[in-house]
């Protein structure tokens, strides 16, 4: 669903490239761990250590790359659509190879790695079928696919992925609304089945470090899913 008809602030909306690539000066200030690692660190099916390749589907500035690292995870690679976002998580040192590249359509050689991951980007994707017949596609026979995505539900509040410029002025970027089930039924699509799911409400530690946010107090603002190739029976 187009986000439009959720839109309370009617803030100036970018492309996504453009958005990005405006945004990565003050991206890690203000996306916070709540958002996406925390919900990371609470996943049970995966064996991080045991992941011997990896890629990070819109990796942008290398946050998800600098939490693999710490997880044992030695050989991943990135994809983003956005060069400044690239050249922000190339600084990190911890990609073996960083491609700009659409995540749903990133011309890298199939079946080349055990885990593909993404976070906070499926929001900016008018279809997710896509997504998830590429990361189908990167992946070995037996391979996981884990995807942190920015709840429908907040979205549904009228917050969409925004920043704000040096000037003050606060903007969005392009986004859609994708139910759970959207998920559920393009993974399907693409032979992958539920192994775990998560989601991370607006707690006392996220109301630490932002207190305006105390009216969506219990909301969930973001989940993870972690799916895994269906086995013939």
């Amino acid at each position: 669903m187009d986000f439009s008809s959720f839109d309370v602030r009617k803030y100036r909306v970018l492309p996504v490239r453009q958005g990005y690539g405006e945004w990565v000066h003050s991206y890690e200030q203000t996306v916070e761990d709540e958002m996406d690692l925390r919900l990371l660190e609470s996943i049970e099916t995966v064996s991080w250590p045991g992941i011997r390749s990896a890629v990070d589907l819109a990796c942008g500035t290398g946050r998800t790359g600098v939490w693999l690292r710490r997880q044992g995870v030695q050989a991943f690679d990135g994809v983003d659509i956005t060069p400044e976002m690239l050249a922000r998580a190339q600084d990190k040192g911890v990609y073996r190879t960083l491609y700009q590249a659409d995540i749903t359509d990133t011309g890298l050689d199939a079946g080349n790695y055990d885990l593909a991951i993404e976070a906070l980007a499926d929001e900016h994707l008018a279809d997710l079928a896509p997504l998830y017949r590429e990361a189908a596609r990167l992946t070995s026979p037996e391979g996981t696919f884990v995807l942190v995505g920015y709840h429908p539900h907040f979205l549904m509040q009228g917050i969409i992925t925004h920043f704000h410029r040096a000037d003050g002025e606060a903007v969005a970027i392009e986004s859609y609304v994708h139910l759970l089930s959207d998920h559920v039924k393009a993974a399907h699509a693409a032979g992958w089945t539920l192994a775990e799911m998560d989601e991370g409400i607006i707690d006392e530690a996220w109301l630490a470090k932002k207190p305006k946010w105390a009216q969506y107090r219990n909301r969930p603002v973001s989940f993870a899913m972690v799916w895994q190739k269906q086995t013939e029976r």
